[in-house]
């Protein structure tokens, strides 16, 4: 019997042992990974930009002091190159933003939803004149996270909510939330153009768009930076739609972190 405890001892220390230099492996892979990324950010912010930079700005030149040489073809063709570079730009930048998700350490603090609400509006005022938009929102509570993640997350959930709406409809947004034991949950309800239920999942993928660039802006990264934000805060994102019927995106927010 001792000799059968001993035996079935010892293969659990292999065991182990073996799980440990697994671990150890995944470890050394995953901060090469890291370095990697950090290096793809450097080359993107950097190396990436500048030739579209001067693309641009030479196309631009071209436009303007030859423009009375060019025909109708000849500068819609400086257009479409233009608009190609800046296009390149945005992604380039959006893919950066992606990358830089959860690398950075930032402190939790007490976040007031009400006030990070305002700042939003604020930085969406423009729009919002132009389509003499609506946004309610109740008195939201008080959380503990992180405030420059949560700020980009409303504004893009936001931001979305102005831009995927039919031209002839005023928007029309409401923030609320409900709560838990464990955590707090927003809703963000729009009156926009609705999403498909097939599309429920991919519109939280890297570079997957519903529409034709012509139709909306954007290079389809928004969605899968809100979501790659919020699951490093410790919550999670869905979203419910019906098509042409509005949407309304819902995502937690952990109270394992008391104020």
């Amino acid at each position: 019997g001792a000799m059968m405890d001993i035996t079935q001892r010892k293969t659990f220390e292999e065991s182990l042992q073996k799980l440990n230099e697994r671990l150890d492996i995944r470890a050394k892979e995953l901060a090469l990974s890291n370095a990697e990324l950090e290096q793809f950010a450097f080359v993107a912010s950097h190396d990436l930009q500048e030739p579209l930079r001067m693309v641009t700005s030479f196309l631009s030149q071209l436009d303007r002091k030859y423009t009375e040489l060019l025909d109708d073809k000849g500068r819609q063709y400086i257009h479409f190159a233009v608009d190609g570079a800046k296009r390149m730009r945005h992604i380039i930048l959006d893919l950066l933003e992606f990358s830089r998700v959860g690398r950075q350490e930032i402190t939790g603090e007490n976040v007031d939803l009400n006030n990070l609400m305002e700042e939003v509006i604020s930085l969406h005022r423009t729009v919002i004149e132009e389509r003499n938009a609506k946004i309610h929102f109740e008195m939201l509570p008080p959380v503990f996270s992180q405030r420059a993640p949560l700020l980009q997350v409303f504004q893009n959930i936001i931001g979305n909510a102005l831009k995927y709406t039919h031209a002839d409809v005023i928007p029309e947004i409401a923030i609320s939330f409900t709560e838990s034991i464990d955590e707090w949950t927003i809703a963000i309800r729009d009156n926009g153009i609705g999403i498909d239920e097939e599309y429920f999942e991919k519109i939280f993928v890297i570079f997957q768009r519903l529409h034709a660039k012509d139709e909306y802006e954007g290079t389809g990264m928004g969605l899968a930076i809100v979501k790659k934000i919020i699951e490093n805060l410790g919550g999670h994102i869905w979203v419910e739609s019906k098509e042409s019927q509005g949407s309304t995106f819902f995502f937690t927010i952990s109270k394992a972190n008391k104020i």
